[in-house]
């Protein structure tokens, strides 16, 4: 009887040992899977931010362009709306053409896509972005028959902006979202280089 209880009692030991064991790993796991999330989203709304730095308007207090380093990009506005149709082309195909910088009455780019016309807006903004632009935009898709359409910002939309665009077929790409897709076109064209490098040559 006594050797059963100390063998029961074995495996029982063992069992628990072997749970917390276990518990412990998937703990760890779990810490480093959410670690790496925050990272990754730590990282791209850095570089979200980077984006607006590069293409935003600034002057120093005395009226004066600061002077940056020669390692860093920087753009003007005009330049954020071709890098953004550029994103967009990478994203879902088609083509995009940029709008001339004045006259365009709120449609910075438009994309033709398999399934038809989307019209896009730009705004390099540090803040949310009000619902004015959306509105903008989905007159102009209205009376240009588009089947949908991207508000794009370096910053965010505010909740009436997010309400106002329920059912509008528009598209709102925040800078981290943006930088999503930057990173994604990206990625495919490195995967057709390594396809270029790997094809055997004639």
């Amino acid at each position: 009887m006594f050797i059963l209880e100390l063998a029961f009692g074995i495996v029982v030991l063992v069992a628990a040992i072997h749970f917390w064991w276990t518990k412990r790993r998937h703990e760890y796991r779990t810490s480093l899977i959410a670690q790496q999330m925050e990272s990754s989203l730590d990282m791209k709304r850095t570089l979200a931010m980077g984006l607006y730095f590069r293409f935003c308007k600034e002057k120093n207090q005395d009226g004066k362009t600061p002077k940056y380093s020669k390692i860093y990009i920087k753009q003007d506005p005009l330049q954020f709306e071709v890098f953004a149709a550029f994103v967009m082309e990478k994203k879902y195909g088609g083509t995009t053409w940029v709008s001339p910088a004045s006259g365009d009455f709120g449609v910075d780019f438009e994309h033709r896509r398999k399934d038809g016309l989307y019209l896009g807006q730009v705004k390099c903004y540090e803040g949310d972005l009000p619902y004015d632009p959306i509105a903008k935009l989905h007159s102009n898709m209205v009376k240009s028959g588009a089947v949908g359409g991207y508000v794009i910002t370096t910053g965010s939309f505010s909740d009436n902006a997010r309400k106002f665009a329920e059912g509008l077929n528009i598209e709102l790409i925040d800078g981290v979202r943006l930088v999503e897709y930057w990173l994604d076109g990206l990625k495919q064209t490195e995967n057709v280089i390594a396809q270029w490098k790997e094809a055997p040559t004639v």
